[in-house]
């Protein structure tokens, strides 16, 4: 069997001398190297990791990465592991490491850190692919933490199946690059006028970059994409529906009384659809955002609502997805806390 290629851990950047004196470690850690190294003691253990719910994991190339830089010596340290966007159930062993323990004593906050952050955000947007397909999902939820995320968080949606990503930063780790659409930011900057905002970004932006223009800032989306579709033409490639949830669209107003009005709902996506259907520009896609979590996609996929494709956000941050990692083995020897006895994986792979 072909073997994964992994990430090289360059690619990381790491602050590897920070790393490796126990500045991002917790302190119990760096004491208890500090005792094991004045006492001359090295025992050899087997340190089993595992997460506790279903998931579909993430980080694992960064936590090779972190054992293969930060550990005293590499050569060291025997390591097996699953592969980045593998699905696992709870309990199941997701990576073994074997070798002295003050080696790599000060490393498990940080490999079982970005095995946490990162298999959250690869598992929850592989459910929000998995409630929109065959419709296509876009990683937007940059703005809601911090930057420094962003890199890692960009991968392991990728390696979810996200089609695209917002930053330059979480697409860099694959060697591309943030889609972005004309936003209302650029709009205002222009009077208020999505029709001359998005003729500018036609006009100034190469020929390459797909054209999406929101549409809701006026708060009627189905006369500004009738606008924008006029005015570009083929050059248009999408409408963006982002209606704030406090608000109701000009075309529902008539309409209420039956569902929620506020917000993009599956009304006002039709509304747009048939608009833009009834005045032949059947080939303009429609993108959705603002507020969509996989429950509402799923209702929208079961409404059978005419969406293109879902920008994902915040919802994409949330829930836990904690690792574990207990000594197993000392010097070949069973020896673990109770109830967390060695539990092999045939399905991990030798770390080179």
């Amino acid at each position: 069997m072909t073997r994964r290629r992994r990430l090289d851990p360059a690619i990381f950047h790491l602050p590897v001398d920070k790393m490796r004196e126990g500045y991002y470690s917790d302190k119990y850690f760096v004491r208890s190297r500090e005792i094991l190294l004045r006492d001359r003691h090295r025992p050899r253990v087997t340190m089993q990791v595992f997460g506790k719910t279903h998931a579909y994991l993430g980080g694992v190339d960064e936590a090779i990465a972190i054992l293969k830089l930060c550990a005293d010596k590499w050569e060291e340290l025997e390591v097996s592991a699953l592969y980045d966007g593998d699905e696992v159930e709870p309990w199941e062993t997701v990576m073994l490491i074997e070798g002295p323990y003050d080696a790599f004593a000060v490393l498990e906050t940080l490999y079982l850190g970005v095995l946490a952050r990162r298999t959250k955000v690869g598992t929850n947007t592989r459910r929000v692919v998995e409630a929109a397909k065959p419709k296509q999902v876009m990683f937007f939820p940059a703005r809601h933490d911090h930057w420094l995320v962003q890199t890692g968080d960009g991968y392991a949606a990728h390696i979810a199946g996200a089609i695209g990503v917002s930053t330059d930063a979480q697409a860099s780790w694959w060697g591309s690059e943030g889609v972005g659409t004309v936003p209302h930011a650029l709009i205002a900057a222009y009077g208020g006028d999505t029709v001359l905002a998005s003729r500018k970004f036609a006009d100034l932006m190469p020929g390459g970059i797909r054209l999406i223009t929101l549409v809701d800032f006026e708060n009627d989306c189905v006369g500004t994409s009738l606008q924008v579709a006029r005015a570009l033409g083929e050059r248009l490639w999408g409408v963006r529906i982002d209606t704030s949830e406090t608000l109701v669209d000009k075309s529902i107003i008539a309409e209420m009384g039956s569902f929620k009005p506020t917000g993009v709902n599956p009304q006002l996506v039709r509304n747009v659809r048939q608009a833009l259907d009834r005045e032949g520009f059947r080939d303009v896609k429609i993108v959705v955002s603002g507020g969509f979590t996989v429950e509402k996609i799923r209702q929208f996929e079961e409404q059978g609502v005419p969406v293109d494709m879902y920008g994902v956000g915040s919802s994409l941050f949330q829930g836990r997805f904690d690792f574990t990692a207990d000594v197993v083995r000392v010097d070949g020897k069973p020896r673990s806390k109770v109830g967390r006895a060695f539990r092999p994986n045939p399905r991990l792979e030798r770390v080179d």
